[in-house]
Formats: C-alpha cells, sequence, structure tokens
C-alpha cells in the first residue's frame, strides 16, 4: 500500500514555526495548487486548491530559513487526517500533508519561465551557476530524515 502526496504550488503566507518543550520544530504552512479548464461555454476557468502542510525537526528549519508567501516550492510526502472536538464537542476533522521532502522551486519576485521547474535559462538569467543534479544554497534539497524504525508497516 502507498500513502504518497506529491505538491506543486505557491505557499499562501509565510510558515508558522515553533518550538516543542523538547526542542523538536515544527512548521505549519499552506500550499496552493491551481489547474485551468474550459467550461460548457468554452471560458476558461481556474481552480485553486489549498493544502495543509506540516514539516517536522530539520525540515522545519529550513522551511523558517527558506520559505516565503508566494515561494514556489515542490512537497512530498503523506497524507494524514485527525479527528478532534472543537469548543462546541462538535467533531472536526482535519487533513494535512505530512512533508518528508521538500525543495524550493522559484523565490517569490523572480522572473523566469512559466513552467514548474527552472530551466537553464532562468539558471542563467538569474545569474547562477548551470544547472546541475545537485541543489544549490538558492535552492534548498530538503531530503528525508532516518527513520527511526518506528513504523506502523506490517512487514
Amino acid at each position: 500500500m502507498v500513502n504518497r502526496v506529491i505538491l506543486i504550488g505557491r505557499l499562501g503566507q509565510d510558515p508558522q514555526v515553533r518550538a516543542l518543550e523538547n526542542g523538536a520544530k515544527v512548521a505549519k504552512f499552506s500550499v496552493a495548487t491551481s489547474e485551468r479548464y474550459r467550461d460548457k461555454n468554452g471560458e476558461w476557468q481556474e481552480l485553486t486548491e489549498w493544502h495543509n502542510v506540516v514539516a517536522w525537526r530539520g525540515r522545519a528549519e529550513q522551511v523558517e530559513e527558506h520559505f516565503k508567501k508566494g515561494a514556489l516550492i515542490y512537497v512530498e510526502g503523506k497524507l494524514t487526517h485527525r479527528k478532534y472536538q472543537d469548543p462546541n464537542g462538535q467533531e472536526r476533522y482535519y487533513t494535512e500533508v505530512v512533508a518528508n521532502y521538500l525543495r524550493l522551486l522559484r523565490r517569490p519576485g523572480e522572473g523566469g519561465s512559466s513552467g514548474f521547474f527552472p530551466t537553464p535559462e532562468d539558471e542563467l538569467r538569474a545569474g547562477g551557476p548551470p544547472p546541475s543534479t545537485t541543489a544549490s544554497p538558492s535552492e534548498p534539497d530538503i531530503s528525508p530524515e532516518p527513520e527511526d524504525g518506528d513504523d506502523d508497516l506490517p512487514f
């Protein structure tokens, strides 16, 4: 079985980052994804979906340092659901993506192609080095942290 989510979208606001009592950091932010389609009258419509994302520990620190409102980002993680009671006693549900891989694709205000991923021309226009397969400081590659072996897989 697989629980994997991939999002490419823009940050709706600066991430909210806080430290827990044990010192671990957690970052929460929303990502907007959009799709365009033609309606039955031939008019272009745009549908925007908002996704809640949470990043923990080292990834949260990287989010705090590099991610700002409007940034184009790549998020990979797993979908989780929580149930809670609001102050009125009503059951509420919350869905979020727990990020295990994040990548900053383009900073807010930077020009470039209309595509999702930077092209070699975008890199050269920005005055950066020629594209390579490794992340540069301007595009942090936030890889998954090692698993501690405490997962809920049946094997």
